[in-house]
């Protein structure tokens, strides 16, 4: 049996009475325990801190493609290694703030007040349950009717980049900003734009991956043209990568021939924990830092980390 050895009763011979991890070798359970054991005990891995901070909008109108999943699951990643991170939830559902443990039932201090003025972002941000280093300003349902408010205010592109660039952020002092959006190229998205320095776009591995990327793109270009110049798409991230499948690779291939050095070396399983962990409040790394899922995240976490310290010192 390849050397692994089972135990046929009582003995007094020492070499089958000690029947330990030697004698058994490898199994998948060990593997797993010792990949959450690396999750849960960071201090082995250390992330460059980026020399600016960072302001990362996770935009792809198409839905279903893990745009909060990646928000959250790299967010956490980065925060767990000693990064200090604020997650901007632009999405009325408020999915990020529930991965986040951050409540967001309508009337807590959220998004759509910093929006509107009322109150500034460190007020309304809230310490996630996933980390110290974790923080996140919740959506509410209020959040859906913004868009129409925001019509008829000065500047209204530019909102959002005001809080971000106040004195109130400072308080929290992030080494990273992601911003969640919506699945709509609308106000909210483009304001998202506005803000940030980089634009990660998830991509999933699957038929229609690419369609509508296009129109993604001419807005991204739009906004560089009139509102943010400095804007670049900076990552892409093949999400629910299915190894089984010759449709994943094919896509992966497409996507890697088309963006380059643009796509992460590290890819998104799909995976049932991943689905599971924002039913219990939680990301898939504290969920179940030992799964195929959590250590992709925080692989695709690093590799984000260490581009953009290769970015600064080139």
């Amino acid at each position: 049996m390849g050397g692994l050895r089972f135990p046929s009763g009582p003995s007094s011979d020492p070499s089958t009475s000690n029947f330990g991890t030697d004698d058994i070798g490898w199994t998948p359970i060990m593997e797993e325990a010792q990949r959450a054991t690396r999750v849960l005990h960071p201090e082995t891995l250390e992330l460059p801190r980026p020399t600016r901070r960072r302001v990362i909008t996770v935009a792809n109108q198409k839905g279903g493609v893990g745009k909060t999943t990646s928000t959250v699951n790299l967010a956490a990643g980065l925060a767990l290694h000693g990064l200090k991170v604020l997650v901007i939830d632009l999405d009325p559902q408020g999915n990020a703030s529930t991965a986040l443990g951050v409540e967001h039932r309508s009337g807590v201090p959220s998004v759509y007040e910093v929006l509107l003025g009322e109150i500034n972002i460190a007020d309304a941000a809230a310490q996630s349950t996933q980390s110290k280093n974790l923080w996140c300003v919740p959506a509410t349902i209020d959040l859906a009717g913004s868009e129409i408010e925001l019509v008829t205010m000065v500047a209204r592109e530019g909102r959002l980049k005001e809080a971000l660039n106040s004195e109130a952020v400072e308080q929290l002092a992030p080494d990273y900003v992601f911003i969640d959006c919506p699945p709509s190229l609308g106000l909210l998205t483009v304001n998202a734009m506005v803000a940030a320095h980089e634009v990660l776009i998830p991509i999933q591995c699957e038929y229609y991956a690419l369609e509508g990327l296009g129109q993604l793109l001419r807005n991204i270009e739009l906004v560089q043209a009139h509102l943010n110049p400095a804007l670049w798409v900076s990552t892409i991230l093949l999400t629910m990568y299915d190894g089984r499948t010759k449709l994943a690779d094919q896509v992966t291939a497409e996507v890697r021939g088309h963006f380059g050095d643009l796509a992460l070396r590290t890819v998104i399983p799909r995976s049932v924990k991943i689905s599971e962990a924002p039913g219990f409040g939680q990301t898939v790394l504290t969920y179940d830092p030992g799964s195929r899922g959590s250590m992709s995240y925080l692989d695709a976490a690093r590799e984000i980390a260490e581009r953009g310290a290769e970015r600064k010192t080139a």
